[in-house]
């Protein structure tokens, strides 16, 4: 195992992890600013493709229906639509795409063919296009119109049948690119042809239900004693249950508990809400009501919902008695908080803070643009060594997938999106996946084995704070994927990112705002709650995109939401450790010097230093003008070395370079974990759930310390600029204003009465900091 783990070692260090500068042959031009999106294709390489629409036919089978397709033939490379039954006059409407890279024949075939069941297929007809004779389209002028074409027989003579064609040279540009049938997929047929496409997905708008349960009335309870003589309360929407804290029996419990659910729009479930008497594990309904959400109150802001007393349903078993009198009510505050933002990404790699509510959304400061061109070096995913790669973006409710490229450890997609940007301190996640769907394998019970996976291959986060307006970043990313076996290179993706605003004073002024969303401090919601909630939310948005076609998998979701993040590891325990122990190297180091200054380690050090303490006390109205000088002159000086390239994956950074075998194996091992044992298992459960607690505190220590320093690092360009503005003029309103003056007014304001204070929103200063990047951008 030693020598395994020092083999790893060295085989890590002879990777290249870095982030390269790469120079795309893109025609990259600026955006215009106004409310128009852009839709032109310069940030990614031109792709030639031959087109060919198979619209219709018409006289086929004269005299009775038949069974016909069409291919369409490219040297090496077939096409073929799908078959249409027992008809005279098909329809297609299918559209080829031909990479012009791979053409190396000059004619384009179309061959209609008719299905026999027992014979052999038969040739109906077939007409050809010279490639060099094809148009070129050029968007946006509109799409070409399909014409009649006559077909012919094998020995040329002219047929009656006629075929609706169209072909046209064009690029990815082309509305008809997402949805044609790409050589790159040749390979692919049937049923898989729609998990090779590129599409675009919106996850659903969620709202927090919120249910507070006040207390009951009249309940005609069970004749138990014991421990089954207690009562709570269960939630039920859809298949996720909540329950309350246990009370003791009575006719009229109270409890005033919330139970929170997580909802999407539009509101057609119900709410199912029931007293039980019992336990946990067995319990009686001794009550229930339904709550359809489209009756529920919505709210957007910290205004309590009206109290309703809801009449309660008599249990099945009670309905056949008709001496029970059954009059129970239940008192409950039920409301939909669409003044929160749903989080479904972990808090430091979110993409989106708008409220649920659509009237609280404001207008978009910008707009962010991605182009992923290519892949290089990608590692064998498959048994066969092959790789049919695909990205997933994700940025706010929109995702995107590239088209798969099939059987390429180089695949090129060179397709470019295109988001809205709310806010700039947001993160944009890519990832790259090899497609389990295509070759799929079935056992004789039918099910898919483990290949049907979408095996995640690495991930690229991008902070737009960290991006200047209108500069194009094309970069090589490393796609670095963490194993049991240890984290390793499976290759490079290409991107070129650009964020454009119209008005850099709306983009400065959301500096000074609120991270989230008003209700998130004028009714916080505790950590425990937040973790439910956003499992709630990321199980919805997996079921609503597994409905989609081509479906995302259950793993892609979690892949990119970060699900079990927060679940203990060794490896981010020393990790978030010593990025703490980095902050406080600073006062180590303090400590340090002061204690070099008083033992004369240096005489003229000392010296200096003691009259620079006489200066400081003789004079303390220069006290805060020199500090704001020294950070004035550090931002400045810190401008030439400022980075300028985005932030990335950093092996360091996440320990994963010194990461041994046993504590990868302990951070992937599942939840509940794999080991036997039962008070071994419940045990060591236990301790993985409150040290990744720990974890997350550490991080968040880690983070404010990082964003501090981030002040004058020009990582965010925009937030340096108004840091060293602000210090530019405290230092003069710090020279010119007495000192004492300055503690007073800061006291007077410190302790002013609770009645002058607001206590919903934080200050500016802290809605400033905490917009701030931090290293865990680069964190894996």
């Amino acid at each position: 195992m030693a020598n395994q783990n020092q083999y790893q070692q060295q085989k890590k260090h002879k990777e290249d992890f870095s982030l390269k500068v790469t120079t795309p042959n893109i025609n990259a031009g600026r955006v215009i600013g106004g409310d128009r999106l852009p839709t032109s294709f310069d940030l990614v390489e031109k792709m030639q493709f031959l087109f060919a629409r198979v619209v219709k036919a018409k006289r086929l089978c004269a005299s009775q229906p038949c069974n016909p397709y069409v291919k369409v033939n490219l040297g090496s490379f077939t096409g073929t639509t799908r078959c249409l039954e027992k008809t005279t006059t098909p329809e297609w409407n299918h559209v080829f795409a031909f990479s012009k890279d791979r053409i190396q024949v000059p004619v384009l075939e179309f061959v209609v063919w008719k299905k026999n069941c027992d014979d052999p297929d038969e040739l109906l007809g077939r007409v050809a296009f010279t490639i060099s004779d094809v148009p070129i389209r050029v968007p946006p002028d509109s799409p070409l119109a399909p014409q009649w074409y006559q077909l012919e027989n094998q020995k040329g003579v002219k047929l009656e049948v006629e075929l609706m064609l169209s072909v046209w040279m064009g690029t990815q540009a082309d509305e008809a690119f997402p949805e044609a049938w790409h050589s790159d997929a040749a390979e692919t047929s049937g049923e898989n042809i729609a998990h090779t496409r590129s599409k675009v997905y919106i996850s659903p708008r969620l709202w927090y239900l919120r249910v507070n349960v006040i207390q009951a009335q009249d309940l005609l309870l069970k004749l138990k004693t014991g421990n089954n003589s207690d009562i709570f309360i269960q939630g039920v929407m859809g298949n996720l249950a909540l329950r309350s804290r246990f009370r003791k029996s009575s006719t009229n419990p109270m409890w005033n508990e919330d139970l929170i659910f997580v909802v999407e729009e539009p509101f057609d479930d119900c709410l199912l809400v029931t007293i039980e008497q019992g336990n946990y594990n067995k319990h009686e309904r001794v009550g229930s009501c339904v709550v359809p959400l489209k009756n529920v109150q919505q709210r957007t802001d910290a205004t309590p919902p009206a109290c309703v007393w809801y009449n309660l349903q008599m249990p099945k078993e009670n309905k056949c008695d008709e001496k029970v009198k059954f009059s129970s009510k239940l008192n409950m505050r039920i409301s939909l908080d669409g003044g929160y933002h749903v989080l479904d990404e972990a808090t430091h790699y979110t993409s989106d803070v708008r409220p649920s509510s659509k009237n609280l959304s404001k207008p978009s400061i910008g707009v962010l643009e991605l182009g992923i061109l290519n892949a290089v070096g990608l590692s064998p995913m498959k048994k066969d060594n092959r790789t049919d790669a695909f990205c997933v973006a994700k940025y706010g409710p929109k995702w995107v997938r590239t088209r798969t490229v099939v059987d390429s450890l180089s695949p090129k997609w060179n397709e470019q999106y295109t988001w809205e940007v709310y806010d700039p301190c947001t993160v944009i996640t890519i990832v790259v996946f090899d497609n389990g769907n295509l070759n799929v394998v079935k056992n004789a019970g039918g099910k898919k084995t483990e290949e049907a996976v979408d095996k995640r291959i690495g991930k690229v986060r991008i902070r737009l704070s960290t991006l200047e307006s209108d500069k194009i970043y094309t970069h090589s990313y490393p796609l670095i994927n963490l194993q049991t076996q240890g984290a390793r290179k499976m290759g490079e993706i290409q991107l070129a990112v650009r964020f454009s605003c119209a008005s850099i004073l709306n983009v400065l002024q959301t500096y000074a705002q609120p991270l989230l969303p008003r209700m998130h401090y004028t009714s916080p919601l505790s950590r425990f709650q937040l973790d439910s909630l956003r499992n709630q939310a990321a199980v919805i948005t997996t079921l609503r995109f597994r409905r989609a076609e081509p479906p995302l998998s259950k793993e892609v979701v979690e892949y990119m939401l970060d699900m079990g993040a927060n679940v203990w590891s060794m490896r981010r325990g020393k990790a978030q450790f010593y990025r703490i122990a980095g902050l406080l190297s600073v006062l180590v180091s303090a400590a340090k010097q002061f204690h070099e200054i008083h033992s004369w380690k240096s005489s003229i050090t000392t010296v200096v230093s003691y009259f620079m303490f006489l200066f400081i006390i003789f004079l303390p109205k220069i006290v805060l003008p020199s500090a704001f000088s020294f950070l004035l002159l550090v931002g400045i000086w810190r401008y030439r070395t400022r980075p300028r390239y985005p932030s990335h994956m950093d092996m360091s950074l996440s320990q994963a370079d010194t990461a041994t075998v046993e504590e990868l194996e302990e951070e992937f091992d599942p939840f509940p974990s794999k080991f036997s044992g039962d008070n071994l298992r419940k045990r060591y459960d236990r301790l993985r759930a409150v040290a990744g607690r720990v974890v997350e505190v550490m991080a968040d220590l880690a983070t404010q310390g990082e964003r501090v320093q981030s002040l004058l690092s020009w990582r965010d360009p925009r937030a340096t600029v108004l840091f060293v503005i602000f210090c530019f003029v405290a230092v003069i309103v710090t020279f010119f204003v007495p000192f004492r003056l300055l503690m007073f007014f800061w006291l007077t304001y410190l302790l002013r009465p609770p009645r002058f204070r607001s206590f919903d929103i934080p200050a500016i200063p802290q809605n400033f900091l905490r917009r701030m990047p931090a290293k865990s951008d680069g964190m894996l």
